[in-house]
């Protein structure tokens, strides 16, 4: 099989060398730590992780736990995503056989829905009954989609029935929610009977990024212990402030103060590893996705210079929501590379419970390496993770494709280990 991966143009690679040789050195120690750090959590059933590589720091930023992209993952991995949600579903849901999978409220991205067919298609075929139930009030009846790749599927009406959700005759015994619940949380999935997961109070209309970072932060501090690294190398620092309101510039004195306390930061570590790069941050809303509510900052004044297009633009999230928090993330680079016109490359790293069962590279021509690249014209190339996530080789050079991947494995695997704290801290 063909393991692609991006050249990584920098030659600042000495820490990142030594993480990845840390992490083959204590590999037993890292497999025997994560098996104890699962043993009172339960992962989220499905997640992806996006990564960053600056070839002096890997670290994660952002942690979805409603990941679309499942067709943009290597075909050869179905068994592995079977055999893994086969796993973490007989465990965490003893007894469960049927599955009631909630979806986005589209109807138009049929990209979307190729994810939402392989992802049915991975439970399906790991011997669960699956539906599709809608929350658009226009799915009335069962309606049929049918997609670019020639699959098809349906969505159907779902209905209360008492304190539980159903299609037709079809009742579920776990909801699994692939729907960010961005806008609130629907009233027909309150207070019934039913498992729902990811928990409604991990949807973005209550989660926050800045939450799951504090957990992400104590876990690569108890990791890095272990290995013996400073946790910075695989940590991005944040802050967060108050509300913030871009229009009326409310709250914008507090957001200025802690981008250049950031800035300080990270000026201070790339100091401190020698590092010729000039140091940014990533203002975004912290709670949300799709790339939306995003800049990079290198010089607070950027802030106050903001026209009104930048503005309206950081005020606005997913569905029209109101950005009124903003995550103020520590910039990592993204110093690889991919193809003869050096696109952009960021890897990001997909889970079935604990276990890593494949990723993509996203890549943007058009961005450069401190800009997000989760934007329009991104492209995405398979992670061919099937011989490399837990299956290091200690004869190749630390960065070679299976040690990168099993360092990408274990970054992620970190990532998911804090949504799971942060699932049960909720819950509890």
């Amino acid at each position: 099989m063909n393991n692609p991966v991006p050249h990584l143009q920098t030659a600042l690679t000495g820490p990142l060398h030594e993480i990845e040789q840390h992490l083959l050195n204590k590999q037993v120690e890292i497999e025997c730590w994560f098996r104890n750090a699962w043993q009172n959590l339960a992962a989220p059933i499905n997640s992806s992780v996006d990564l960053r590589n600056a070839g002096f720091k890997l670290s994660p930023i952002d942690t979805n736990l409603f990941p679309a992209g499942f067709n943009n993952l290597n075909p050869e991995l179905m068994p592995l995503c079977i055999q893994a949600m086969q796993a973490t579903l007989e465990q965490q849901y003893p007894g469960c056989e049927r599955i009631l999978l909630i979806p986005e409220n589209h109807t138009r991205n049929l990209f979307y829905f190729e994810s939402l067919s392989v992802l049915k298609d991975i439970i399906q075929k790991a011997g669960f009954d699956v539906r599709i139930g809608s929350l658009l009030p226009e799915i009335t009846q069962a309606t049929e989609f049918e997609l670019p790749s020639g699959k098809k599927i349906i969505l159907e009406p779902i209905y209360r029935k008492q304190n539980c959700i159903c299609i037709d005759d079809f009742t579920p015994c776990l909801i699994l929610l692939n729907n960010d619940l961005s806008e609130k949380i629907p009233e027909i999935l309150t207070h019934i009977t039913q498992k729902i997961s990811p928990s409604t109070e991990l949807g973005w209309s209550t989660r926050l990024k800045s939450i799951h970072f504090q957990h992400y932060g104590e876990i690569a501090s108890e990791f890095s212990a272990m290995v013996d690294i400073d946790p910075w190398l695989i940590n991005p620092l944040f802050r967060n402030c108050g509300e913030i309101n871009f229009k009326t510039r409310e709250g914008e004195d507090c957001l200025i103060n802690y981008v250049q306390e950031l800035l300080d930061e990270i000026a201070e570590k790339y100091r401190q590893y020698n590092i010729d790069q000039q140091p940014f941050v990533i203002v975004k809303a912290d709670a949300g996705t799709y790339g939306m509510g995003v800049m990079s900052i290198n010089d607070p004044e950027q802030i106050r210079q903001l026209n009104r297009k930048q503005r309206e633009k950081m005020s606005s999230g997913k569905g029209k929501t109101t950005i009124s928090k903003v995550l103020i993330q520590e910039g990592v680079y993204s110093f690889e590379t991919w193809g003869d016109d050096n696109g952009v490359a960021e890897p990001v790293v997909y889970s079935i419970g604990h276990h890593v069962i494949g990723g993509f590279y996203r890549i943007h021509k058009q961005r450069s390496p401190q800009e997000s690249l989760n934007a329009p014209g991104m492209e995405f190339e398979p992670l061919a993770f099937v011989n490399a996530c837990n299956n290091p080789d200690k004869t190749m050079k630390p960065n070679d494709s299976p040690n990168r991947f099993y360092a990408y494995g274990v970054i992620a695997r970190l990532a998911v280990l804090a949504a799971a704290r942060e699932s049960q801290e909720i819950q509890s």
